[in-house]
């Protein structure tokens, strides 16, 4: 069937080396049973996987998805391969982004839990030192679609960012320090953790915008989402606000009997107003 996608190998990126940061042991896959979910952890070296849609089947507009877990980890499955999933099944090139994260040992789910319990200054601390270099990554993953579109069928002017939580203070990050030819063309930070990439003016090359939030975000973020929306509204930049009641945090896609479920079909009808189909020219122009 032409929608079926096709999943292919890792993609190593190219990165520097980061300074006063190091990491020891390998990357981790497991099931978190705190997260109850696929998690990745332990990240010293950036690589993406990919998603194709079926022969015939693409649109020629690609996303970078960067999956959430407070640098500590990668939600990789319901803020990851279901998303990519999901839009390669409707004609989206989709590339689930493992960038670096905290150093941690066996159980970094278990180690964010307990920082944030114990110690939430350090947490932030450690995130800090790290954020940077996980923006990197993000860029170079543009970077690296882009110079790519040929082989994968993409319009190398429809390439979005795309992040949770975490990977959406990514998202901010590439938005506001892109240039050159990994400035995306479109973002989209679900519930992004502004706390850690404070909001700012929207920057002179800032592409469309959608946000999406919940009010009842246990971490506060529905703030930092509306402030996000208001900084691309006063800049006259194309934006949308999904914010929606309840949701919490972290639902991705997840199944919570709620409207918040179908964010990623809002996703898929704002895209075809500003990514899929040509601006159309007023009368007169």
């Amino acid at each position: 069937m032409p929608g079926l996608f096709a999943q292919a190998d890792s993609i190593p990126l190219p990165f520097d080396p980061a300074r006063g940061v190091e990491w020891t042991g390998s990357e981790k896959h497991y099931y978190s049973d705190i997260w109850q979910t696929e998690v990745v952890t332990n990240v010293s070296a950036p690589s993406m996987q990919v998603f194709r849609p079926g022969k015939g089947a693409g649109n020629s507009a690609a996303v970078v998805i960067a999956p959430g877990g407070g640098l500590y980890g990668l939600s990789i499955e319901s803020e990851g391969r279901q998303v990519a999933q999901w839009l390669a099944e409707r004609g989206f090139t989709a590339f689930v982004l493992k960038y670096r994260l905290v150093p941690t040992g066996a159980d970094g789910v278990a180690e964010i839990s307990q920082l944030g319990q114990n110690d939430p200054t350090g947490l932030m601390a450690n995130v800090g030192k790290v954020l940077p270099y996980s923006i990197q990554d993000g860029l170079s993953a543009l970077t690296w679609v882009r110079s790519h579109a040929g082989e994968y069928g993409l319009d190398p002017e429809k390439i979005g960012f795309m992040g949770f939580s975490a990977g959406g203070a990514v998202t901010l990050g590439v938005g506001y320090s892109a240039s050159g030819d990994n400035v995306p063309d479109f973002l989209v930070p679900v519930y992004p953790w502004t706390d850690a990439y404070p909001v700012a003016p929207a920057p002179e090359h800032a592409p469309p915008l959608l946000v999406i939030c919940a009010t009842d975000d246990p971490l506060g973020l529905a703030k930092g989402s509306v402030e996000l929306y208001t900084a691309w509204r006063e800049a006259g930049i194309p934006v949308a606000l999904h914010m929606y009641s309840r949701g919490g945090h972290g639902f991705g896609m997840r199944e919570q009997g709620l409207p918040s479920d179908k964010w990623i079909e809002r996703f898929y009808d704002w895209a075809n107003v500003h990514i899929l189909v040509p601006e159309q020219k007023q009368p007169g122009e």
